[in-house]
């Protein structure tokens, strides 16, 4: 087998109070490895953070002796913080984005009245990663998927037969990502979908997030397949014109994420802090009105 058609494997970490799932994606005990989508811990009543979540990837990492060398965000989450700086600090790896996280800075820097010294060219991170850009993962190829719609930075990554797809798609019974969010766009979402379903039926697609309706069990691996045949948003035979009319209609409904307001202005710091201020603490600004 090639690089590209290695089947990678994949161990997803649920935290349950965000509905989020981190992974570990390698190729077998002492390979490399790349970790997805990390959470950092964050109590909204306290303003407190803790590193459950992050050490739970950390102990696999251990356990199975991987050699991590990205720590990669599908885009800049509004609903939980990054663990990225921490598990850099722990298990190393470059912390990677896709490249128009710029555009989302520049939005965010405005609405949330940054620093002056806030940089608006993503060098927060380590690497800025480009549609159809491919990275290693030791003997792993990957290859960067622009699939914007609900933000504009928003990528997927496929490592051989599997795609990470951040909020793209969610369990074909939960359907489809918002797109309300500022840059946020449901024809660009139906277009970005179209791409990741255009994949091979087999191809394995993992969602960041479950909600499972109906008191089923928490799940987080799909395929094109299913997707294309029982995804209650957008399955075969739904139109753009459809899928924007029930996107918009919906999207008007939903309440904003508990956690936007500390999430987006740490998230696009690549899961820093704000700096800290003369008396050593740092805070997270609440606009009043802006969202």
């Amino acid at each position: 087998m090639t690089p590209h058609t290695l089947k990678p494997q994949v161990h997803g970490i649920f935290d349950s109070a965000t509905w989020t799932v981190t992974y570990v994606v390698h190729h077998g005990p002492g390979s490399a490895a790349a970790i997805i989508d990390s959470v950092l811990d964050y109590d909204h009543k306290s303003g407190r953070t803790r590193t459950t979540s992050a050490d739970k990837v950390i102990d696999y990492v251990n356990a199975h002796d991987l050699q991590v060398q990205w720590i990669l965000e599908t885009h800049a989450h509004a609903d939980h913080l990054s663990a990225a700086p921490y598990l850099k600090q722990k298990l190393g790896g470059k912390i990677g984005i896709g490249d128009q996280i710029t555009r989302v800075q520049k939005v965010f820097k405005a609405i949330f009245n940054l620093e002056p010294e806030f940089q608006l060219d993503g060098s927060q991170f380590d690497a800025l990663l480009k549609d159809e850009e491919e990275f290693r993962i030791g003997e792993l190829i990957a290859r960067v998927m622009a699939v914007p719609g609900h933000t504009p930075a928003c990528v997927a990554y496929q490592v051989g037969d599997a795609v990470f797809g951040g909020d793209t798609l969610f369990m074909p019974d939960v359907g489809t990502a918002r797109c309300d969010f500022p840059g946020g766009d449901a024809k660009t979402l139906y277009a970005s979908i179209g791409k990741i379903l255009s994949l091979p039926s087999e191809t394995r697609l993992f969602m960041c997030h479950d909600y499972p309706p109906n008191n089923r069990p928490v799940a987080f691996e799909t395929t094109v397949a299913e997707q294309r045949a029982k995804n209650i948003h957008v399955h075969d035979g739904i139109s753009e014109a459809q899928f924007v009319e029930m996107r918009t209609q919906r999207d008007a409904t939903l309440e904003m994420p508990a956690l936007i307001l500390p999430a987006v202005q740490i998230n696009i710091r690549a899961g820093e802090m704000p700096p800290k201020e003369a008396n050593g603490t740092a805070y997270v600004k609440i606009p009043i009105n802006a969202l």
